[in-house]
């Protein structure tokens, strides 16, 4: 591979490309809502979402729905600011797309326009093929999402695994297969008995990336604030591979004690007179 296609942004087709690739490594995606937080994520992610879980990690809201476009569309354009390689997805907001095709053709081109990223999320199965289809179409890489659909909360009544009954897996297998054949280059797959995630992998002609789904998956994705220990909950499905949060408060009170007893700032940290 040349060096320009090395530094080259990766696109939705290169994402698409990674199903059943012989020996092909599994995709690797991280959320990130800040250009900091993307410049870190970047060295290792194939694809960063800008989720609309920004509602609750950033803005403190108890679900996502209160998320709007402008919302996205500003961390979204500090994403693509701190970022160069992963291909940058962006969640449609709850109420910018159920409608139908023209809603979310208006609310994905102004995201796609106003930010530059590479491709829209959208949450759903069978009944959200049609606007999939609509947006592809109309050359809007569309990333699909079922399983556990935060933006249901409302209907489901709670953060709950889904497709713990095998009764329930034909319909579950028939959402992602229907996103996929409308056009969808990947479908993330959210909270679903492990064994059902395998089978919707095998079932599914593009990748599939898991979260909270199965090792099987194509790609798995997590929330960068809980796999790092900055939120307070953390759900069954995250490891958290560090516990920033609290090595911050750690710091935090270390600072606090040194102000109130005056030792910072130190020499180190302070200007002396020049002599002339």
């Amino acid at each position: 591979m040349s060096s320009q296609a090395q530094n080259r942004r990766l696109t939705a087709p290169d994402i698409a490309a990674r199903k059943g690739e012989a020996g092909g490594e599994p995709i690797v995606a991280l959320t990130a809502y800040t250009a900091p937080m993307a410049r870190l994520v970047d060295g290792v992610a194939d694809v960063i979402l800008v989720g609309d879980s920004v509602g609750m990690v950033v803005h403190g809201f108890d679900s996502t729905l209160p998320v709007t476009l402008d919302m996205m569309i500003l961390h979204a354009q500090a994403v693509m600011r701190g970022s160069q390689r992963a291909l940058v997805v962006i969640d449609l907001p709850f109420a910018t797309y159920e409608a139908g095709p023209l809603q979310a053709f208006e609310a994905a081109a102004r995201i796609m326009k106003e930010t530059g990223c590479g491709a829209v999320k959208l949450e759903g199965g069978a009944h959200m093929a049609e606007t999939v289809r609509f947006l592809t179409q109309r050359g809007i890489p569309v990333m699909g999402h079922t399983g556990l659909t935060p933006q249901s909360i409302a209907a489901l009544g709670s953060f709950r695994a889904q497709g713990r009954e095998r009764s329930q897996w034909p319909q579950m297998i028939a959402d992602a297969q229907a996103i996929a054949q409308a056009g969808a280059f990947s479908v993330v797959v959210e909270a679903v008995a492990e064994p059902l995630a395998v089978e919707i992998t095998k079932a599914v002609e593009v990748p599939v990336i898991g979260i909270g789904a199965s090792a099987q998956c194509d790609g798995q994705i997590l929330v960068l604030d809980d796999m790092l220990g900055l939120t307070p909950r953390t759900p069954k499905f995250v490891k958290r591979y560090a516990e920033i949060g609290a090595d911050a408060e750690r710091a935090l009170a270390e600072y606090a004690r040194e102000v109130r007893e005056r030792s910072f700032p130190a020499p180190q940290q302070t200007y002396p007179e020049r002599k002339r």
